[in-house]
């Protein structure tokens, strides 16, 4: 199947430092230290982990936070939860840019 985020990249991403090796190795050192068990567990941060890639649209993210809180025990209807709070999150965002049209509508009208 021809798409343009393709699934099989996602298995290259440890890739991606090949022209910037330090860069890459920061990178991921970070990476790991966030997902690590902390005030939150690793599965806590998988779970709002996917929930922000729900709410920036990352394809790849999607993918592999799906694939990870579902190996820490989650459920499909915890994953469709965070979907609805992501959705509402997002929404709100837009609805409540509403305020700043109402402002320049309120500037032109005067």
């Amino acid at each position: 199947m021809d798409t343009y985020y393709n699934p099989a990249d996602l298995a290259t991403f440890g890739t991606i430092g090949e022209h910037a090796p330090e860069l890459a190795k920061k990178f991921f050192d970070y990476y790991g230290a966030v997902f690590a068990d902390g005030a939150l567990t690793a599965r806590e941060k998988s779970l709002v982990a996917l929930g922000v890639a729900l709410a920036v649209q990352c394809p790849y993210c999607i993918d592999a936070y799906t694939q990870d809180t579902l190996a820490k025990g989650c459920d499909p209807e915890q994953l469709t939860e965070v979907a609805h709070v992501a959705t509402a999150i997002k929404g709100g965002a837009a609805l409540v840019h509403g305020v700043q049209m109402k402002n320049a509508a309120r500037k032109v009208s005067m």
